[in-house]
């Protein structure tokens, strides 16, 4: 308690008395040191305290502990994690030619239609193929089609967002009608016709997906920084010089990456859902690469018969898209919470 004040009284002039104490403080650093040494110290133990509230007290962490105080957003990442992990394990597998404990290529036409048993546990389809082991594989392609095209969307809609909102003026008009012109027509119909043009393949699903999906992202990357580039900082930064690309991704885009992250997490599953219609449609991956989508499409003629060839590959879509919605919920929320 005698740092600050010792401190105080050195600045302004005020005898300090700092043999007295060091007397009373015989363990304290202060004895027999000089008074600069003093103040050096006195200086760094303050600021040392100040790191570390600032460290206990940060955005990022006061984010965390509203996030994890949710116990649907506990369950849901629990959810994306174990998916994370399956198809992790199945690209791992498959990239080192490392057999699965069932091929989920290997046909069978003896136990074709099997209801769930002990060897297969989710049942088997009209070739005998083992249900489970073609989830397993198909959670590599969804996951892989929602995560890459989320990035692709997402970093073309914050290039185009930031440029348009921190710019204004004709940029912003002719970006924002672009966008607007893209808003017109379903996206999905899109995809679609781009699907069919140019071929079924995972690359250009992904693509396709990406460059339809960004306009919602410009979007709100546009109205985060429509707002912030009146800001004191932004306009600190601009009148000591800084060239807009820095003011634009240095000062204001790590101030408006909490939506940001929202509508990525959230944009994860739309990604999932449009890869596993197109599979329905036949126009997804071509087989015999599984996804969840086809495996539903081979089961629709034996839903009667073979139940398991539409629910389980349905609850696996249900649920992983629905856990990356919670997550995003529940991370906006955490993140708006002051």
């Amino acid at each position: 308690m005698k740092a600050p004040v010792v401190l105080l009284r050195f600045c302004t002039g005020a005898p300090c008395n700092l043999h007295r104490l060091n007397e009373r403080d015989n363990g304290s650093p202060l004895r027999h040191s000089p008074p600069a040494q003093a103040i050096n110290t006195v200086t760094a133990t303050v600021a040392d305290i100040t790191q570390k509230q600032v460290t206990r007290d940060s955005p990022f962490r006061r984010v965390a502990r509203r996030f994890f105080r949710d116990p649907l957003a506990v369950t849901a990442t629990i959810a994306i994690i174990l998916y994370f992990s399956l198809a992790l394990v199945a690209g791992i597998c498959g990239a080192l030619h490392i057999p699965l404990p069932m091929d989920p290529n290997a046909t069978d036409l003896a136990r074709k239609l099997l209801p769930p048993n002990t060897v297969n546990w989710l049942g088997t389809d009209n070739l005998g193929r083992d249900v489970l082991s073609r989830m397993v594989a198909g959670s590599t392609i969804s996951l892989t089609v929602g995560f890459v095209a989320m990035a692709v969307s997402l970093g073309i809609g914050i290039i185009v967002g930031a440029v348009s909102g921190y710019v204004g003026g004709w940029v912003d008009n002719v970006a924002m009608r672009i966008v607007d012109a893209l808003l017109c027509f379903p996206s999905f119909f899109l995809i679609l016709t781009a699907i069919a043009i140019l071929g079924p393949n995972i690359w250009i699903i992904i693509a396709v997906i990406g460059l339809v999906g960004w306009t919602g992202t410009a979007r709100l990357v546009r109205a985060e920084f429509l707002t912030l580039r009146e800001s004191e900082y932004v306009r600190a930064a601009r009148a000591l010089g800084q060239s807009r690309m820095k003011i634009i991704f240095r000062h204001i885009l790590p101030n408006a990456f909490a939506p940001i992250f929202v509508t990525a997490v959230i944009s994860i599953p739309d990604a999932i859902l449009v890869e596993s219609g197109l599979s329905f449609l036949s126009f997804g991956v071509p087989p015999p690469q599984a996804t969840w989508g086809n495996i539903i499409a081979d089961g629709k003629t034996y839903f009667l018969d073979a139940w398991w060839l539409i629910v389980f590959p349905g609850l696996a879509i249900f649920t992983a898209s629905l856990a990356f919605y919670l997550a995003g919920d529940a991370l906006r929320r955490a993140a708006a919470s002051r």
